[in-house]
């Protein structure tokens, strides 16, 4: 299993204006980056692509789960830096 570099109870601590939905996509997404060592730059490029995709077509609501998925976790790390 895939550690994660903050636990999500950290991070709600930390940044209360995350929801639930907000720390699963982190979560899901963080896994999935990290779980490949020598993949992690494609897989985090591939999500920030599925992110702009889903971002450009969200008024039409032609999404896919995974670009939905790698919005919501752009939309987290948003809430994070912000």
């Amino acid at each position: 299993m895939t550690q994660l570099p903050v636990e999500p109870a950290r991070l709600r601590t930390c940044f209360p204006s995350l929801t639930d939905e907000d720390v699963d996509a982190y979560v899901a997404v963080t896994k999935r980056v990290l779980a490949d060592p020598r993949s992690r730059g494609r897989a985090m490029a591939e999500v920030m692509a599925a992110a702009q995709r889903a971002s450009e077509r969200e008024a039409g609501g032609e999404i896919t789960e995974d670009e939905r998925l790698a919005l919501r976790y752009l939309r987290a790390v948003g809430k994070m830096q912000g």
